[in-house]
């Protein structure tokens, strides 16, 4: 008003002029530009960041005014990287930037929700009832009344309740179901810790105090390979951002880089003014392709066709022709090239009698284990420049033992021999020498490059390839006792293998690179599609390179050949590439793979808090493939024949069954975990052990061989082996990672689903070591509860919804593998409505838990069953064959043919009391991670000085306190070496024990360092280096993964000791994986029953399915942004060819379903020349629920990418108890792969948005 004012009184108000006339002053009223000014004004700045999952970890300014969040800006300033580089900042992307738009937008789920049918029979049950358990299982029991609330997830009538209410029901649903179950039918999903440590264990704190399960994430995302732990022992360690400023050569392998790693993207761009010469290898025209000097294309899930041809290229090059001094260094001391490999005779099915590889040569293949008292199964033999057997140190077998044992300190990568402690060089072939001792034989490989497929060019050669190898045969007995086994070195086997030439007669081998020989640039180039000039020229340049730099080239990978089902030799062939180069441990250089937020940097200090290991030990973990293969009864409709994927140089007699039989076999003979673990509830077992006079754990063994107890696992679909209460928090499991997403709803929670496909009928081969049931069950989960800021697809589908706080709304702490800081999340304002922070629900659970289990539980015990672990001496429970206790092969051993067992004792009604306070056993028996431990004594009194001490009555009166979230990153940071120097120093000098050498310099110089959680409000800080990782923090070399294992000669953690080339376990030979080759994508056989089986009149086109991820949002966080939406299509789309598209009558903006056996998806098309033709896209992971009409085939709405998909394991990631083929929880197991898969692909006719309000609209 004052401005209108102010124009009606213009010519009246007094002016003055100055400069001479040019200016005038009036004296109008400008309170109205206040306004203009206010938008910006803020009354405090506070530092958070963004829990998402995108490895960004980014510090931002979130800007507050009366208490109300307003916008959000990029934080500048980090800590200096180097002089010589340029820092990570600004770091950030649009995603961010729009993130505050959620904390009061309609999409905030605001108070707890309860579906309305649950909650009405809830109330009128605890009216009756005698208690609230009795009361839940007065309703759970009531199938009928169960089945309301079952079938309605998905379709809404959630109704508010308050924290008291659901407190108790989903306490009271917990008790009941330990009670009568088992407590390891309690399920709790939730990914990547480093995104918000605390929330993470405030969850898998409460199920570990309960005796719940706590469920894998990142083999279930696909995000962490297998390759890695069969390579290096290790999963997915990998260099900093600031690192590729250090390469010379770069290669962007499937790696997307400005659009997932858009904070760190500046790296890429700015190392190419240097002079580093880059290479994008992807199969759509990304946005990494613009950034690239090169851009090479090949066929999707080809990609380890041009690995091969590169690998034979290197070899050829740089191994014969000329040799690379600097490469023939490295793989000598740093791989398994020098180790010796036993050759098994065999004849093949033409009557040819050859050799196969078979297992390394060990120590205890002598007679006398060559002086070896300690592990000699476990320590492998090499021949040095002298022809004589040695044994060089560094072998798993060193590992472990006595601490006075005879061979202490001789795990290490010196040149050493371990008898004797003399200098040994070791021999990289049998060809090598004045006067080389070597015959020639012929060696059988498979072959899979020839499998034809309608969909994937195939190479037809023989599917066994027989090439000359020197070998030789050794004596392993003394005179009077000759024993002889015929050996080849790896790198001897490795050449054959990638078929280079080695001047030996007949030998099979390519002379030159324009023969079609596997493995080729000719051969690649008729599976790939690549031309053979690119292929070598870039291998060529990578090498020399590498050469010229010592190990600074370097290739950048993302997730997306992880999603293919033998995405293992992707990888594989790119790291022998790596490793035949040298870079692997070289600053500049290796295997920068990048996925989700893995690195959980101070993960020792928080693995105590998260899994409860400062009361209890040993923590219930699944691998969530296996359970949800399992429990989602995906197994049932398995069409992939083991047949298929055998090599054909195995025994077909050895490996008939199922995949799931596999699991199942894997679980009994303590490979992989279990749950629920035993039919019999676990505290019931205890009881009934007890009654019998007999030790628990003899009576597991005794029940377990006489039949009277069973695993869970033989028989998933037995109501008392199903999951029955689910957590789900910090993620979208059904709308995001859900593989096999309409199954999820079928059998997992019994509602409206969209399955095509039948399970197995009467004519096909059904699985023999699990119970099948003629009827499938539906509606297996009593209860759903899912913690989210905001209503997700899984939040729809769950029974009870609890608005959690948003990242800037708590305390927590947040780390990434792209930068060495450790970062936090700040409480700007105070959780909006009555949301909650995670730690604080799982604390209120964890009080009624307390209250109600009082005359139900008290102070249990329970029996568990833990896998034969990684970075433990259970890695060496199983040497050489496999042997099965069920078949009578072994005897039924814990921790040796089975898996571990032991007796728990739970102390329920001090659930909260433990929840809240520090426990006894880090002062008892300390702390660790990886192979190592140390004691915390300190860090506990220290602890206590800091967070207080519990003063009331009761179990953990004097103990540390852990009440707020700040108390709980307060533990994790003095607990964990990362964060606090002297636990560093403790942690180096514990590793030294084991190697026989000093490490303690790498982190003396931080020792007296403590990082607080107030210290890093005010700035990021730069962790501390420790012996969890194998990269250095130092102001002198970036973080770079296997630094300290070539430059502290610390082994990696595998049977070897080495990098290994070879993987000698019995299933990796028998599944064609000994050695690394190019294996084509598998028939999941999901398309062909669904052409023309539901036509509209529209043609219907079969394609690839791939879910790259996308630029408008973090996998599904931000797809729901109306900012982000605002930038895309404002719903799910999915992007084609133009041939595809024209070939279908699709044209840019139509409706499409696309659709398999699996399930459909509706979406709009985006046509467009960047995608090749053959496969369609759908970027991961749009929301269902936002825009997305009902499908035609299934008569529901839509789809989202995981509902045409379907879990399929391998068996080959199964193996365990065989050194760095052992289960870690995250570090090796079955992944959830979902890139073999087909769907067909039609344009809609019906635009049905099942709104009933006459929107419907027909498309031409």
């Amino acid at each position: 008003m004052s401005h209108f004012l102010d124009r009606l009184n213009h010519f009246s108000k007094p002016k003055e002029s100055f400069s001479g006339g040019h200016g005038v002053t009036t004296a109008e009223d400008r309170t109205w530009e206040d306004a203009y000014r206010n938008r910006w004004a803020h009354d405090k700045i506070v530092r958070s960041t963004h829990g998402v999952n995108c490895t960004g970890s980014c510090s931002w300014k979130i800007y507050v005014k009366g208490g109300i969040v307003t916008w959000e800006t990029q934080q500048t300033d980090y800590p200096r990287t180097r002089a010589d580089l340029p820092n990570h900042e600004p770091r950030g992307c649009a995603r961010g930037a729009s993130y505050s738009w959620y904390l009061y937008s309609a999409n905030r789920v605001k108070y707890p929700m309860v579906r309305a049918r649950l909650l009405k029979h809830w109330r009128a049950a605890l009216a009756l009832a005698n208690n609230p358990v009795d009361a839940w299982a007065s309703i759970v029991e009531n199938q009928q009344a169960k089945e309301e609330w079952q079938h309605q997830r998905g379709l809404g009538g959630f109704v508010r309740s308050t924290w008291e209410e659901v407190n108790q029901l989903i306490a009271s649903a917990n008790v009941y179901t330990a009670k009568k179950y088992g407590p390891d039918r309690i399920i709790g999903f939730s990914p990547i810790p480093a995104m918000s440590m605390v929330s993470y264990a405030a969850g898998s704190r409460y199920l570990s105090l309960i005796g719940g399960v706590s469920m894998s994430f990142y083999d279930w995302y696909c995000d962490l390979p297998p390759a890695s732990p069969q390579v290096w022992g290790e999963q997915t360690d990998v260099p900093e951002s600031a690192d590729w400023y250090n390469s010379t050569f770069i290669i962007a392998w499937g790696s997307n880089v400005p659009q997932t790693r858009t904070p760190d993207a500046h790296f890429f761009t700015e190392v190419r003014y240097k002079g580093a010469k880059t290479v994008a290898i992807t199969p759509d025209y990304a946005e990494v392709s613009k950034l690239a000097d090169l851009w090479m294309h090949p066929k999707q899930g080809t990609d380890a066709a041009i690995a091969m041809a590169m690998g034979h290229v290197i070899l050829k090059e740089f191994y014969f022709e000329k040799r690379s001094a600097y490469f023939d260094d490295y793989v000598r001391r740093y791989t398994d090239m020098p180790n010796l490999v036993q050759l098994e005779e065999r004849t093949l099915p033409d009557g040819r009698k050859v050799v196969v590889p078979g297992r390394y040569v060990r120590a205890s293949d002598f007679n006398g284990n060559l002086g070896q008292s300690n592990n000699p199964d476990w320590k492998t033999v090499a021949i040095d420049e002298n022809d004589k057997v040695v044994l060089p140190n560094g072998a798993i077998g060193f590992r472990w033992g006595a601490e006075d044992r005879a061979d202490a300190g001789k795990w290490n990568l010196e040149n050493k021999e371990a008898r004797n402690n003399t200098e040994v060089k070791l021999k990289l072939s049998l060809m090598e020498g004045e006067v080389p001792n070597y015959e020639v034989g012929e060696v059988a490989f498979p072959y899979f490059g020839g499998i034809e497929s309608p969909s994937f060019p195939a190479n037809v050669q023989e599917d066994v390839l027989v090439r000359k190898v020197p070998v030789r045969r050794i004596k392993l007995g003394k005179a009077g006792d000759e024993r002889y086994a015929l050996v080849a070195t790896v790198f001897d086997l490795t050449a054959a293998n990638y078929g280079v030439p080695r001047g030996l007669a007949d030998e099979a081998a390519a002379s030159n690179y324009d023969e079609d020989v596997p493995y080729t640039p000719a051969w690649q180039e008729k599976i790939t599609g690549v031309k053979r000039d690119q292929v070598i020229a870039v291998a060529r340049q990578f090498a020399d390179n590498a050469d010229k730099t010592r190990g600074k080239s370097m290739i950048i990978i993302g997730a997306a050949m992880n999603h293919w089902y033998h995405s293992d030799m992707n990888y594989r062939g790119i790291i022998n590439m790596l490793m035949m180069c040298g870079c692997i441990g070289q600053s500049g250089g290796g295997w920068a793979h990048y996925v989700g937020q893995e690195k959980l940097r101070p993960q020792t200090g928080w693995t105590a808090l998260a899994f409860a290991l400062d009361w209890v030990r040993p923590p219930r973990q699944m691998n969530s493939t296996s359970f949800f293969y399992a429990h989602t009864d995906q197994w049932r409709y398995e069409k992939l024949g083991v047949e298929e994927i055998l090599s054909p140089l195995a025994d077909k007699e050895k490996f008939g069954g199922s995949l799931i039989d596999y699991n199942v076999r894997a679980e009994r003979m303590g490979w992989l975990p279990s749950a629920p673990q035993l039919q019999t509830n676990p505290m019931q077992v205890v009881k009934d052990a007890m009654a019998a006079g007999i030790d628990p754990k003899d009576y597991v063994v005794q029940s377990l061989q006489d039949g009277s107890l069973k695993m869970s696992c033989e028989d998933p679909d037995h109501p008392l082996n199903w999951p029955r209460n689910m957590f789900v928090w910090r993620s979208n499991l059904l709308g995001s990672s859900g593989k096999g997403h309409e199954y999820f709803l079928k059998h997992l929670l019994g509602t409206s689903h969209g399955v095509q496909g039948q399970d197995l009928g009467p004519e096909d081969a059904k699985p023999k070591e699990v119970v099948w049931h003629e009827q499938a069950p539906e509606g297996k989960l009593d209860l759903l509860v899912t913690l989210d800021f905001r209503m997700s697809t899984t939040c729809m589908y769950s029974d009870i919804v609890l608005p959690t706080a948003t990242w800037y709304e708590k305390n927590d702490l947040n780390t990434s593998d792209m930068h060495p800081f450790i970062h936090p999340l700040s409480t700007a304002v105070d959780p909006a409505w009555q949301s909650r922070s995670d730690w604080e629900i799982y604390k209120g659970f964890a009080k009624s838990f307390s209250e109600v289990c009082v005359g139900h539980l008290g102070v249990e015990k329970e029996i568990m069953l833990t896998p034969l672990m990684h970075d433990s001496p259970s890695e060496l429970a199983q040497p050489f064959d496999v042997k099965e206790w069920t078949k009578g092969e072994c005897s039924l051993i814990p921790g040796q043919t089975a898996p571990q067992i032991s007796v728990v004792e739970r102390d329920y009604p001090n659930t909260y009391k433990r929840f809240t306070a520090l426990g006894p056993l880090l002062e008892k028996v300390g702390n660790g991670g990886k192979g190592i431990g140390w004691n915390t004594a300190d860090e506990v009194h220290q602890l206590a000085e800091l967070n207080g001490m519990v003063k009331s009555e009761g179990v953990t009166k004097g103990f540390p306190k852990i009440e707020t979230d700040i108390d709980a990153c307060e533990v994790v940071l003095l607990l964990a070496p990362e964060t606090n120097g002297h636990v560093a120093v403790k942690a180096w000098k514990a590793l030294g024990k084991i190697t026989g050498r000093d490490h303690t310099h790498l982190a003396a110089h931080r020792e007296d360092e403590k990082i607080r959680f107030r210290d890093i409000q005010a700035q990021p800080r730069k962790i501390i280096s420790s012996p969890t990782w194998s990269g250095l923090e130092s102001e002198k070399v970036s973080y770079n993964a296997g630094y300290t294992n070539v430059h502290e000669y610390i082994p990696w953690r595998t049977l070897t000791g080495r990098q290994q080339f070879y993987m000698d376990h019995p299933w990796m030979i028998a599944f064609g994986e000994g050695l690394t080759s190019y294996r084509p994508p598998v028939d999941l056989k999901t398309v062909g029953d669904m052409i023309d089986r539901k036509p509209n009149g529209n043609k219907e086109i079969s394609l690839n399915f791939i879910t790259p991820h996308q630029k408008w949002g973090i996998h599904s966080t931000y797809s729901d942004n109306l900012h982000m939406l605002t930038l895309n299509r404002g719903g799910p789309v999915i992007w084609l060819s133009e041939d595809d598209a024209k070939s279908a009558g699709i044209v840019d903006n139509d409706w499409v379903e696309l659709f398999n056996t699996n399930g459909a998806i509706a979406a709009r098309a985006v046509v467009s020349q960047r995608v090749n033709s053959g496969m369609v896209m759908m970027y991961h992971a749009q929301e269902k629920i936002i825009n997305t009409p009902g499908s035609e085939i299934t008569g529901m709405r839509g789809g989202i990418h995981n509902s045409v998909t379907r879990i399929v394991t391998k068996p080959t990631h199964m193996i365990g108890g065989y050194a760095q083929f052992s289960y870690g929880f995250n570090y090796y197991g079955t992944i959830g792969t979902n890139r073999d898969e087909f769907v067909v692909v039609r344009k809609m006719r019906k635009i049905d948005w099942l709104d009933h309000e006459n929107n419907n609209q027909a498309q031409a």
